[in-house]
């Protein structure tokens, strides 16, 4: 899935790339996807790397994905090369995030719970909803369809109009 190192790799190239709810700027390393945000570019200013490449291999398979998402057949088109970079529990909540199928939500205790089941370490609710704000790469590992324990839309990056837009468009039962 992905790895989890120390000393992050260094952006080898960087895109804006379209999408029904404004661009998401997404940025590669040599060994994958490792960031991608909505706004992005309004939030870091000039500390975004500047080597824009549209056409590296990476951020190629990004867009074909976000356009696959969009057209609700991602299924059928490889996901792009991750290289998510984060502590070891922030890679347990992404690895769990991965297994939420499209179209469903799961709160944050049972992405805490599944959790730790996998890791055998303790987990919790608040721990984990902390771990999908630091999530590096939005929509592809889906911290969106983390709800609340009462099914009620919470804390999403790129505002909560955009997680419900997000969760309709895949077909969730909201709260």
């Amino acid at each position: 899935m992905s790895k989890t190192r120390a000393a992050p790799s260094p952006v080898v190239a960087v895109a804006d790339l379209p999408t029904p709810l404004g661009p998401m700027t997404a940025m590669a390393t040599a060994q994958g996807l490792c960031a991608l945000w909505f706004e992005a570019r309004e939030r870091a200013g000039a500390s975004l790397p500047a080597n824009d490449d549209p056409d590296h291999p990476t951020l190629r398979a990004t867009a074909t994905w976000l356009q696959a998402y969009w057209a609700g057949t991602e299924g059928d088109v490889p996901r792009p090369p991750l290289d998510l970079q984060g502590t070891a529990f922030q890679a347990a909540v992404w690895a769990a995030l991965l297994r939420i199928p499209r179209g469903q939500t799961r709160t944050y205790g049972e992405v805490a719970a599944e959790v730790q089941a996998v890791t055998g370490r303790r987990a919790v609710p608040r721990a984990t909803g902390t771990a999908c704000g630091a999530n590096p790469v939005g929509l592809i590992v889906p911290c969106h369809r983390v709800v609340g324990a009462n099914g009620a839309l919470t804390g999403f990056a790129a505002g909560l109009p955009r997680k419900q837009t997000l969760l309709v468009h895949e077909g969730a039962r909201l709260a």
